[in-house]
């Protein structure tokens, strides 16, 4: 006997129809295992997909997973899923969501909706494992790009960032392919790279991008990250830049999915990461 599961595909941090960064949620997740879940995320091949559960410790739980393995935390699918529990549980604008990572509170504004990172005190961070020469090469960069050598964050996902010197050097990075074994792995084996730019003339913006590696081989790039821009939160706690602080983020013009972040880290180091979520569709799916 088949099951039929409800889901709703979604652009979070979406200015536009098509833009932001897609993500399907599945409504009511019971009776699924990890198998199924797993196969379902690979089935509709996005960054992510998320299943959610009942909690008895927030509104909902939520389960994450790439095409490839389950994330303990991310931030595109917590805004995208939190603007889903809000219609199918009405719970009304503000709600908590649990995660491998722990509990994340979400609030929202019309469809406009901001997380707060899951991190406990100051943020995680290490430093990158590769010299400033090396990383900047893996990026197809020069090490004169770099405006520092690259650091691990940790606010819920850990992530490689590395800051550039400006804008340009931003659109222009190409990453090595190729080179793929020498890319530094987070906690969960994962190849990334967060490279980012603080606009030098409109103070308060900065132009990101975020690279991973594909199943199978190769370099992906990810049009807008919630966890990476919290991260960059982190960042600016870690090198001691004045609090508060407010950024608008604009990432995944170069994959023609133009996505809006806004970052805010209050003065005792909170850090809120917050965008628009559309909904595009809705389906159901038999298994």
């Amino acid at each position: 006997m088949k099951n039929n599961y409800a889901f709703r595909l979604l652009n979070v941090f979406a200015e536009t129809t098509f833009g932001g960064n897609p993500l399907c949620v599945f409504e009511d997740a019971r009776g699924m295992d990890d198998v199924t879940m797993q196969a379902l995320a690979l089935q509709f091949n996005l960054s992510e997909t998320t299943f959610i559960f009942p909690s008895e410790k927030a509104s909902a739980r939520v389960r994450i997973f790439t095409t490839g393995y389950e994330m303990k935390f991310a931030g595109h699918p917590t805004l995208g899923t939190a603007h889903v529990v809000r219609e199918v549980m009405q719970t009304g604008d503000k709600l908590s969501l649990e995660f491998l990572a722990g509990v994340v509170p979400a609030w929202a504004q019309g469809d406009a909706w901001t997380f707060t990172a899951p991190h406990a005190g100051k943020p995680k961070t290490a430093p990158g494992q590769l010299p400033k020469a090396e990383m900047a090469a893996l990026l197809g960069l020069r090490e004169g790009d770099l405006l520092d050598a690259p650091l691990w964050v940790d606010t819920g996902a850990d992530q490689l960032l590395v800051p550039l010197r400006n804008l340009e050097a931003v659109r222009r990075a190409n990453p090595d392919s190729a080179a793929l074994e020498r890319w530094p792995e987070s906690s969960l084996g994962r190849k990334t790279a967060y490279i980012f730019a603080f606009d030098p003339d409109q103070p308060g913006r900065v132009l990101a991008r975020y690279f991973f590696s594909k199943k199978g081989g190769g370099v992906a790039e990810d049009p807008g990250t919630g966890s990476a821009c919290a991260n960059l939160g982190g960042w600016l706690i870690a090198n001691g830049r004045s609090l508060p602080a407010a950024y608008q983020v604009d990432q995944g013009a170069m994959v023609d999915r133009p996505c809006r972040l806004l970052l805010n880290v209050t003065e005792e180091g909170a850090i809120q990461v917050g965008g628009k979520v559309l909904e595009i569709g809705r389906g159901q799916i038999s298994i």
